[in-house]
This record gives structure tokens, sequence and C-alpha cells, in this order.
């Protein structure tokens, strides 16, 4: 008789197990629901052509979705697999390199970075004063963007050959013929090395190595660049074998030969302007190529990382990785408005907001890009975007569709 009850009451929690799950799947697909249809409703009237979104978190990904068009003259939908350049969301991947090349023992953070260039760079302000790795991955090495980053970095894909000035993002910023490609190596002994064609006043600041917070992309791709002379591999074969690889993050890399350009996302001035295909020299510092669906699976990476369960770092490099680098006292001002902005503290190329978010935003022309996760919580949000935008309208659509994914990321994973 006993054994008939326990039977029974089995069957019983067996069925009610089912039907709670059954519910919970319904309320899950609900909720995708909901958040398709309040963001398709911010894209019908905003001025952006295609876009992706995805919330992950440490087990993977709990929603992901494209929206409008890679190629509007063609309606080629934008999907999740769907690839573009991320311009500086590319910087996270550095600091990932320089900490498995740290536990390599082909490097030390804190080695002086002349230990291994071909040139020397020093601050002309500052001599005897050295210039560390640590230096150039926390943005304190006193190496700033002089006009020639803008005016000599962007290359046209080849077979590129018209070139609209207008469609440029920025007074100094200029696509360069597709034939006027140097090396990285080459770039940044025109622009660091005192008499250099392209070094200027400007390149160095007036504070000395270690001193103040200075965003820089030549310092980024100088680190890069770093890595190489320290390990004897190109960084973009090193970053493939030891971050793109394990993760099987198979439709990403760091040049259009690299990657299917098939699935390439056309890119865009604004609504209706396509602009030219290009790349950059420095391309460690924003020129990863990737979907929403391979850097997902980077962001989930690092939340586990960011948990002491990482696969592609050990313990210890990821504690280093997030530990916050500054202190009040690096920062000439800290943006306390915005909570993902990555200037308020940072990791090792990684930044670290006031409110606790974790993660890098990017922009270029026709691209503006956003990768953060939520520490306290363990979730994580992208949006991947081909159209450029600017003035009050484009922010606030932008953000708006941001905003969905926070509202839903913590009703998906409970």
């Amino acid at each position: 008789m006993k054994k008939i009850v326990v039977l029974v009451l089995l069957v019983v929690f067996s069925i009610s197990c089912k039907k709670e799950s059954a519910q919970e799947k319904e309320q899950e697909v609900s909720y995708m629901d909901s958040i398709t249809s309040d963001i398709s409703k911010i894209y019908r009237q905003s001025d952006f052509n295609g876009f992706t979104v995805s919330i992950v978190n440490d087990k993977g990904t709990l929603y992901q979705q494209g929206f409008g068009y890679a190629d509007i003259e063609n309606e080629i939908p934008y999907t999740d697999q769907t690839i573009q350049n991320i311009a500086s969301v590319s910087k996270v991947f550095v600091g990932v390199a320089l900490l498995k090349a740290q536990e390599l023992g082909k490097l030390k953070l804190d080695d002086p970075i002349n230990n291994y260039l071909p040139f020397k760079v020093v601050n002309p302000s500052f001599l005897k004063e050295v210039i560390t790795i640590r230096h150039l991955a926390t943005h304190t090495s006193g190496i700033v963007d002089n006009e020639f980053y803008l005016s000599k970095n962007y290359i046209l894909k080849e077979g590129t050959s018209t070139i609209d000035s207008s469609l440029c993002f920025d007074d100094m910023q200029i696509f360069n013929p597709s034939d006027s490609i140097i090396s990285i190596e080459e770039f940044l002994q025109n622009v660091l090395v005192q008499g250099g064609k392209w070094n200027t006043k400007d390149t160095y600041s007036k504070y000395k190595p270690g001193a103040m917070y200075e965003y820089s992309n030549i310092g980024t791709t100088l680190a890069a660049f770093v890595l190489e002379k320290a390990t004897g591999e190109r960084f973009d074969v090193f970053t493939e074998k030891h971050i793109l690889e394990p993760l099987k993050m198979k439709d990403s890399g760091w040049s259009f030969q690299n990657v299917k350009f098939e699935n390439y996302s056309k890119l865009y001035a604004d609504k209706k302007r396509v602009l030219p295909f290009y790349h950059m020299i420095t391309y460690p510092d924003g020129g990863f190529i990737t979907s929403a669906y391979d850097l997902s699976l980077f962001l989930t990476e690092l939340i586990k990382g960011y948990n002491q369960k990482g696969t592609i770092l050990n313990k210890e490099s990821y504690k280093e990785f997030f530990y916050p680098q500054l202190k009040e006292a690096n920062f000439l001002e800290r943006d306390e408005n915005n909570p993902y902005n990555e200037s308020y503290n940072v990791g090792v190329f990684i930044g670290l907001g006031f409110s606790g978010y974790i993660g890098h935003t990017g922009g270029d022309p026709g691209v503006a890009s956003l990768m953060f996760f939520d520490p306290k919580h363990n979730t994580g949000r992208i949006m991947i975007l081909n159209t450029s935008f600017s003035g009050q309208k484009g922010s606030q659509d932008f953000y708006r569709i941001w905003d969905v994914l926070k509202k839903y990321q913590g009703k998906l994973e409970n």
C-alpha cells in the first residue's frame, strides 16, 4: 500500500514539475516576444538601418535578435550572424591577450615597453620616466592620439575607389586609398619616435607616465605591438589561437580576409548614405570584426572569469584583469552621469563604470557598439549598430533600446 502511495505521489510530482516547466517556458517566450516587440517599435521610428542585440549570463545566451537591414538596397536582414567591426570594444581583446601572454611567461605588465620595442618610445618632457605595459593598459602612458591617428589610419578596402569626404565622422578623419596601407610598426614609429614624420608636440601629454588617465587608441595598438615582439606572433594570430578558437568564435577575425565577407553588413553614415568599406592600420584598438552570436560567447566567458570560472585565463589573470587599477588622483574628471562609460576606472583594457557595470563602448564611422555586464546579477548586454547617429534623438533611441534589454534581462534569468 505504501509503495502505491509513493508511486502516486511521484507521478503527481512529476506532472506538477512538467507543468511548472512548461509555464516557465511559456513565460520566457512571452518575455522574448515582448523584447522584440518593444525594440521593433523603437526601430521603426529611429534613424537606424540595422543592428543586433543580445542578453547573456554566465551560462550562455538568453536572448539574441537582429533588427532592420544589413543592406537596405538589397533588403538583406541584419541577423545575429551578421558581422561588422565593433570599434573600441575591440580593446577588451587586447587586455585578455596581454594577460594570456603574461600567463605564458612572455611578458609582465610592469615591464618597460622599451624592453621589447625595436625603436625607443619616451615622452620628451620626461626622458628618465619609464613607460610600462601596465601604463598602456590603463591609459596612463602619456601617449595620446594626435591628428594623424584620424588622417592616416583609416584605409579603404581594396577595390574601393570612390571617397566622399562628407561621409567622414570627424573633421580630421580621412578615408585613405587602399594602396596607402603600411605596417603597424611603421605607423607607430612615424607617430611616436621623435623626428618621425607624424610625430608632433601633441603626441605626448604633459603628465608623466602613470600619473593621469588619458584615453589612447595609439597606446592600445602599441600594447598589441609589444605583445607581438614579446611572443614572436602577430597579434591577430595570437588572439585567434588563445581566444577565438577556444571560445568557438568561428565568424570573427581582425581582417576582411579572415571572415566570411558575404556576411559583412554595409555601414551607413546616416539612414540613406552608404559608407565605403574600410579597415585600420591600428586594427587592435578598434578593428575587430564579429557578430552578436560570437561576441555573446566572449561576454559569457568574461562573466565566468569574473566569478573565477573562466576557461581562457586562469583565476589570477582574471583577478588582475578586473581589478580597479587606478585611484581618484589619476583622473582629471570622472563621469558619474553615464553608467555605461568605461572611463570611471579601468581594469586591464576594460572599463569599470561608477555604477558597477563592467565593459566597453565603441564608435567609428557607421558603428556604435556597447558590451557591458552587471557583476551583481551575472547578466550582460550587447548592442552592435551599423549606422552613425548624432544629436539628441539618435542618442535617445540608442539608449532606449539598451534600456529595453535591461528591463527584461533579470526576468529572463529568473
